[in-house]
């Protein structure tokens, strides 16, 4: 004691580790003062403690240990004697102290166990299952079987954990007897219910039952503490009806799970998850060898044969199980050519993701980023597609499949390393975090104290937890790499000299990589990779080190050859000039944006392919915010006013209005534009395009000399509402109004050349995509004259105009040419389409039996009246005419009615409470996506389109660029069909009066 008092004084104690210098010396002077003859606070017991995780902790769990010796009778001397001279015991007992609080309380309930710590053969002891089994097995014969299986299984566990933590165990051999602890365990279950059951009910028929493990039981790499996942398959005896054998294998299988997963007196071992099986918990709990062989033959999906690929019989009837073992095997390694394993190898990569609580996301060691889950997904995966044809690689363990693929030439030598390095790290560090009190978690805990010990029991002594977070990034950084890499990077092995320890596939496994991956033309996609990566210039390994990402950005897209391919074609333009690769390479939100937009489909391929420097402007997100109207036009005109002949100029707007269409585009599929700006933005290069051209048409018909009218053009239709999309035409009015001094017959002509060279100019072919001009909303349609004086469509509305052109002028904003004659036009028009008083009775059942007859006649044969946007039920001209009629009814004393935008008078109705929030929640929401659909099927396949695409691809690019993940193709069509139900019901009441 005297010793005791004289270290802790000089400060020993607060030196060796303990928090708390004053409490371990009170209980040191405790643990002395046990028996007198028998002295237990050395020198050697505090250096023990001190080199273990948590000093305080062991030192609380010798104390708790010596005292349950003490009090229960135990030969108290014989611990003290064994602690003093036994340096190996004292070193497991601290280690395994100061890292498990659980195990403690386990040792002061069952303090006689501390001996199984002094065997002197625990060090080289390698049990093997059969061993395992057998120490559990002793359960049965007990009073209680089910409280002895418990601390049997304790106390195994507590031998592992001092072999794990002081003699520097590694993980794979931790993690294998872990699994044979379960193995055995639940086959002593298995005994104690049979010998239950039978001994209740000793007519019941008899059974074959084999329990198989799934998951990281079945793999042999299993955590301290986890749900072990099984399935049951049972038989009946030779000769015997099934049904009775099957009640009875039922029946010893809920048992089985009971006793491993009941509270009692001993605590519990774990949760039995069957969940794992055919028709997970809503199927039977057992099944017979043909019943689920059938399921996965007609039935199951990808991520059930890969959960096969780890089943390993456990417990129970050997023969059974290594039968369905066998069989099932011969399924798993087929599933690469079902259909839909792309598909369903991209559904399993998203669940890792959404299964982790956001909270929890940059703590997780299992589902975050750079987390087990990602080599365990990565190695599957690989397994899957090379397994088909190479038995050398299917091991159901994670670190021995990893091997086995870097052997085969799948993975290379130095990734292999790296990540089975880093995967051993991060389920040490989850191991030492579950031991503590042997609780299921896989998070990193974050208090200090917490920290600590986990970095202790890891090796870091001396900062241990900046030393610890620092490892941990480091591994779960290289995790991503490689997770990416391991996919990617072999295909450019297999086709290009690249030196030192890289795999080299071969041509036919890349192919099957490549096509697993989600590409359709594997042959072609391995010419391109091939195309931009070989060669030893610099341009080609900026290439090979930016295309295993490239690729997994492709692969997530519905159509990744076209991805692959217009890279190679815009690579191949612009390789030679220095800032793109160099941007791609630096600026990784630049490469993230192209390979996104390069597989969304063909319209802004088709026009980065016309001018690919425009790419520059995916390094910022500040590039892809639209331009004002000003600036455009602004530059727009100089480009005009530099070229002297008219093609020439107006080939400069359309270059420009080429780059603006893309910016938008680009913006749009990177999600940075909502519905209602896209609109918006494509209006507005619109006007600076027909703006600009409009002054090369009048320079070009004056020819110097002076120009006898203003001339302005009305926008109409979507031109008009601000609401064009990718695919619209240009619905305009021209008008002009003839100036003094000047016959209005010279000034229609001149203004009709005018229109009529602008249309021309616009419409030329050449390398920027044209504008067409449509005028026939005019007055008097294609047969009246293309332009029209002020004064002319003055005395034609007052005259001739019919409620329908009233409507049209809703819709009509005149945005280009001279700005006085803009407004006038407005003046003249303004109480056509807004009368005072709002339209008569007459008119609205005219609109009404206009709209009935476009129902009836204007949807194109063979459309599906449910998924047209535009003139399908609930699409756009059913929202469009509700909302028009509004505005002809009530505009005139409502002055928020008084826009040309649907949406923009959709929400000044329910500003003064015409139409009710609900509703207009209901018609906006329809509209923005049928709008949405509509774009989208411009940029998917660079022409316009009104019905969903009919071709699935085509369909699941649609529904990703309308914020669908991939795999959610049919909920993205269900959601559309049922808002139009919705809009169309809304309708019906506000337009039709039903």
């Amino acid at each position: 004691m005297a010793e005791v008092r004289r270290i802790s004084g000089e400060g020993r104690l607060a030196r060796a580790g303990f928090a708390d210098s004053q409490r371990a010396a009170r209980l040191l002077n405790e643990l002395d003062g046990l028996d007198a003859h028998s002295p237990m606070a050395s020198e050697q017991l505090i250096t023990a403690l001190s080199e273990s995780a948590d000093p305080d902790l062991a030192l609380t769990g010798v104390v708790g240990l010596a005292e349950s010796l003490h009090q229960n009778g135990y030969d108290l001397a014989a611990f003290a004697r064994t602690l003093d001279m036994d340096s190996d015991f004292r070193r497991r007992l601290t280690f395994v102290l100061g890292a498990s609080e659980a195990l403690g309380r386990h040792l002061s309930v069952h303090p006689r166990h501390w001996y199984d710590l002094a065997d002197p053969a625990l060090a080289a002891s390698r049990p093997t299952p059969d061993d395992v089994a057998a120490r559990l097995a002793t359960a049965v014969d007990a009073e209680n079987p089910v409280d002895a299986l418990r601390v049997e299984y304790r106390r195994l566990l507590l031998r592992l954990a001092a072999r794990d933590l002081a003699e520097g165990l590694l993980v794979d051999e931790t993690a294998a007897v872990l699994a044979d602890l379960a193995g055995g365990a639940l086959e002593t279950a298995l005994r104690i219910a049979r010998d239950d059951y039978f001994t209740a009910h000793p007519e019941a028929a008899d059974c074959r039952l084999a329990i198989v493990a799934m998951g990281k039981c079945g793999g042999r790499e299993l955590n301290y503490v986890s749900d072990v996942d099984v399935l049951f398959v049972a038989e009946p005896l030779a000769g015997e009806p099934e049904a009775p054998a099957l009640k009875t294998a039922t029946q010893l299988a809920s048992a089985t799970m009971r006793i491993c997963s009941a509270h009692t007196a001993e605590g519990t071992l774990w949760p039995v998850d069957a969940a794992l099986r055919p028709e997970g918990k809503s199927g039977p709990l057992v099944r017979t060898l043909d019943s689920h062989l059938a399921y996965y033959q007609r039935w199951a999906k990808t991520w059930e044969f890969q959960a096969l690929l780890k089943a390993r019989p456990v417990a129970g009837d050997a023969e059974l199980g290594q039968a369905y073992a066998e069989k099932s095997g011969d399924l798993v390694w087929s599933a690469a050519d079902r259909d839909g394993f792309v598909d369903d190898v991209q559904a399993m990569r998203r669940r890792v993701v959404d299964h982790i609580p956001a909270a929890d996301a940059d703590r997780q060691l299992k589902l975050g980023p750079g987390g087990l889950r990602d080599v365990e997904f990565a190695v599957q995966l690989l397994q899957l597609v090379h397994g088909r044809s190479d038995e050398s690689v299917r091991s159901g363990t994670t670190l021995v499949a990893l091997e086995q693929l870097t052997s085969s030439g799948y993975v290379g030598r130095t990734d292999g390393a790296v990540m089975a390095d880093a995967y051993r790290f991060l389920r040490s560090m989850e191991h030492r975090i579950q031991l503590y009190r042997l609780r299921r978690t896989h998070q990193v805990p974050d208090q200090d104290d917490d920290l600590r010990r986990l970095g202790r029991s890891l090796g870091f002594t001396k900062n241990p937890i900046d030393d610890l977070t620092a490892a941990w990034k480091k591994h779960g950084l290289e995790v991503r790499r490689l997770h990416e890499k391991l996919f990617y990077r072999p295909l450019l092995a297999a086709v290009a000299r690249i030196p030192g320890g890289e795999v080299r596939l071969t041509p036919e496994a890349a192919k099957q990589r490549l096509t697993a991956l989600g590409y359709a033309d594997p042959a072609s996609a391995l010419r391109h990779i091939e195309a931009l990566s070989e060669g030893v210039s610099r341009r080609s390994s900026i290439q090979r080190a930016l295309l295993p990402a490239m690729l997994g950005w492709f692969a997530e897209s519905p159509d990744p050859d076209a991805g692959l391919l217009a890279f190679r074609t815009i690579s191949d333009a612009l390789g030679s000039t220095p800032w793109y690769l160099r941007q791609l390479r630096d600026e990784g939100a630049s490469a993230e944006r192209l390979a996104h937009l390069l597989a969304s489909g063909r319209y802004a391929v088709d026009l980065l392919q016309r001018a690919p420097e425009a790419t520059a402007m995916l390094a910022d997100e500040r590039e892809l915010s639209a331009r004002s109207q000003e600036s455009l036009l602004t530059e727009m005109s100089a480009a005009g006013r530099r070229k002297d002949e008219p093609e020439a100029a107006v080939a400069a707007i359309r270059g420009a209005r080429r780059r603006e269409l893309f910016r938008v585009a680009a913006a749009d599929l990177s999600g940075l534009l909502e519905v209602e700006a896209v609109g918006e933005a494509l209006t507005t290069i619109s006007v600076a395009t027909l703006t600009a051209g409009l002054e090369v048409a009048r320079r070009t018909i004056a020819k110097g000399e002076p120009e006898p009218t203003r001339i302005s053009i009305v926008a109409m239709g979507r031109f008009g509402g601000h609401e064009l999309s990718y695919g619209s035409d240009a619905d305009v009015m021209f008008v002009h109004d003839p100036l003094p001094g000047f016959s209005e017959k010279a000034a229609t002509d001149f203004a009709t050349q005018v229109a009529t060279e602008l249309r021309r100019l616009l419409a030329l072919p050449g390398a920027d995509p044209a504008v067409a001009i449509d005028a026939d909303l005019r007055p008097e349609g294609r047969q009246g004259p293309l332009v029209r004086t002020l004064a002319s469509y003055a005395s034609y509305y007052a005259r001739w105009s019919a409620v329908w052109e009233a409507q049209a002028l809703l819709r009509a904003d005149p945005l280009c040419g001279d700005p006085e004659l803009c407004k006038a036009f407005r003046e003249l028009i303004d109480p056509l389409r807004y009368p005072a008083g709002g339209i008569r009775e007459r008119d609205v059942v005219e609109i009404r039996r206009i709209k009935a007859r476009v129902d009836a006649e204007r949807l194109p044969r063979g459309a599906d009246p449910a998924t047209h946007t535009k003139l399908g039920r609930g699409g756009l001209a059913d929202i469009e005419w509700t909302v028009q009629l509004l505005q002809m009814r009530e505009a005139h004393h409502i002055e928020g009615l008084r826009t040309t935008r649907t949406l923009g008078a959709l929400r000044a109705a329910v500003d003064v409470g015409l139409v009710e929030p609900p509703d207009a929640d209901i018609l906006s929401r329809a509209w923005e996506l049928a709008t949405r659909i509509r774009n989208a099927i411009m940029l998917v396949r660079a022409r316009p389109g009104d019905s969903l695409p009919r071709d699935p691809r085509d369909l699941a690019a649609v529904a990703q660029i309308c914020g669908y993940p991939t795999g959610e193709t049919s909920r993205f069509s269900d959601d559309y069909l049922r808002r139009t139900r919705q809009a169309r019901n809304v309708v019906d009441r506000l337009f039709w009066g039903d």
